[in-house]
């Protein structure tokens, strides 16, 4: 033994004089780069010892629907618009400032990638289209592009059927407080799930409202499993590298209870002929159907369907949500918007529903800037990340004024947030935390200062389609119920779930009649 201890202390100087030349040749290439490209550092956000602490509070504030405001207080009022934080050691980089957007989503498109985002949702969403980078990315989206043409997301008749459901529960409601959120997750789930599987799960089916449940397996526990199984999806991100963290039993049961319906409607499509699949797609259009002409494998199929379900069903749900959250606070803009949807579609029960098209949606000027400015204060997703695939940069954000460019080594992760790029006083003005429509008349050339829908190449393939759905259910539910009255006790602005997609953490508690 005493015999081979030369041997190993040379051995462990050769390996000590290995690693320190590596770390030098990392440092001396990085300090190429950075004189190169002219980059200074952002400066660092204080997170404690570690951040470790600074993550637990993080985790905390979003259990309690606290999560923007956390950062808010933490990490971007009154503070560079870019900042780094160091968690464990690691360096990792928020932003806010709209060039840097731009760069990440756009122009450098190609520098950054989703890092760890398929680890953290494949669990329930597979390899899909917000699961994928590269090739992977690049084979979903033109699978999925020719199902959002303009031709599916015209129709709008489509919609009325599942509009009476939900009439029948707020009117059920009898001029009391519910919880109109609820309806809505609802709702949207059963429009998604009959326009992507070609029949709906009717979650809205009731026997409050004299209509008994569906009885496919899973059925009953469908939703609840897929809200659930998001906000574990969304804690593993959040966790970044530590998703492994969050993975226990109860997550796994959520997501099977998913995938067992999601089963039940691709076995059903496979079973028919490409003579029946296209039969069945004469009289109306089924994306499931559409797809499964393009390809017979089963678990292609499930995982771009629910894929799509999370951003059709969760982003329209919290559009809706929070548009009647705001209507209900404003009543001086419900009664404006109530005027100019009476004037284009008429009022009351018995109105000629072929005057509500996709064409004459889009003209409704105040319909417009109503939801523009409920996705600036209220977007779907209001805070994102990437990871840089090479040494590269972002153009602003470093040295003491933050004008110069920032040096992001290869595998750092960048976290930028459009909830806070939407609030910024330079251009929305000093009242950029208040709901006011009538902003979106003046303002000009926002560009990269709004992305409710993402921006560059991921840029939402479904923004046409909530858009659409969203200004009818408006339209319809305003003809159908004139009083809104808010029923909410809390502070403004509102607690937010962050999964996924931000939804009202309370509740859209109203009184409709």
């Amino acid at each position: 033994m005493e015999a081979l201890t030369p041997y190993v202390g040379k051995w462990y100087s050769i390996l000590t004089l290995v690693v320190v030349a590596l770390l030098a040749i990392k440092y001396i290439k990085a300090q190429l780069f950075i004189k190169k490209h002219g980059t200074k550092k952002a400066p660092y956000m204080k997170v404690g010892f570690l951040g470790i602490s600074f993550i637990i509070d993080l985790l905390k504030a979003k259990e309690r629907g606290e999560l923007m405001e956390h950062f808010r207080i933490n990490g971007f009022i009154n503070k560079p618009k870019t900042q780094i934080f160091r968690l464990v050691g690691i360096d990792m980089i928020m932003t806010r400032h709209p060039d840097n957007l731009k760069a990440i989503l756009a122009t450098q498109f190609n520098d950054y990638d989703l890092g760890l985002r398929h680890a953290h949702l494949a669990p329930l969403l597979g390899d899909g289209i917000f699961t994928l980078d590269g090739e992977g990315w690049k084979h979903s989206r033109a699978m999925l592009r020719p199902q959002f043409s303009r031709d599916q997301v015209a129709h709008v008749e489509a919609l009325e059927s599942h509009i009476q459901l939900l009439a029948k529960h707020i009117s059920a409601s009898k001029g009391n407080t519910f919880d109109l959120q609820d309806l809505f997750f609802k709702f949207t789930v059963d429009t998604s799930t009959e326009f992507l599987f070609g029949e709906s799960i009717h979650s809205l089916y009731d026997e409050k409202i004299g209509i008994p449940p569906r009885s496919i397996d899973g059925i009953s526990t469908f939703a609840e499993s897929f809200n659930q199984s998001q906000v574990y999806l969304a804690s593993r991100a959040y966790l970044q590298a530590f998703y492994w963290l969050l993975n226990g039993r109860q997550f796994h049961e959520w997501n099977k209870d998913v995938h067992t319906v999601a089963k039940y409607f691709v076995n059903r499509a496979l079973s028919f002929s490409p003579q029946e699949l296209d039969e069945k797609s004469k009289n109306s259009y089924v994306f499931l159907y559409e797809l499964a002409k393009q390809t017979r494998d089963p678990q292609v199929l499930q995982d771009q369907l629910l894929n799509i379900l999370v951003a059709g069903r969760d982003t329209t749900a919290g559009l809706l949500s929070f548009t009647f959250y705001q209507l209900a606070r404003n009543p001086e803009i419900f009664d404006k918007l109530k005027s100019e949807i009476y004037k284009h579609f008429g009022s009351g029960k018995n109105v000629d529903l072929s005057r509500i098209t996709f064409e004459s949606l889009k003209q409704c000027e105040y319909l417009k800037f109503v939801l523009n400015e409920v996705l600036r204060l209220h977007p779907s997703v209001p805070m994102n990340f990437r990871v840089s695939n090479k040494d590269t940069t972002l153009p602003v954000g470093g040295g003491k004024d933050g004008e110069s460019p920032v040096y992001v080594p290869k595998g750092t992760s960048v976290g930028y947030s459009v909830y806070f790029t939407h609030r910024d006083q330079e251009v929305y003005g000093k009242d950029a935390e208040e709901f006011r429509p009538e902003r979106w008349s003046d303002l000009k050339g926002v560009g990269w200062n709004y992305l409710p829908f993402n921006g560059g190449p991921r840029i939402c393939l479904g923004q046409q389609f909530a858009l659409t759905e969203a200004s009818y259910v408006i339209v319809r539910l305003l003809q159908l119920f004139p009083n809104l009255e808010s029923s909410d006790t809390g502070s403004y602005p509102p607690k937010n779930c962050v999964h996924l997609t931000m939804s009202l953490y309370d509740g859209a508690l109203v009184k409709m009649s």
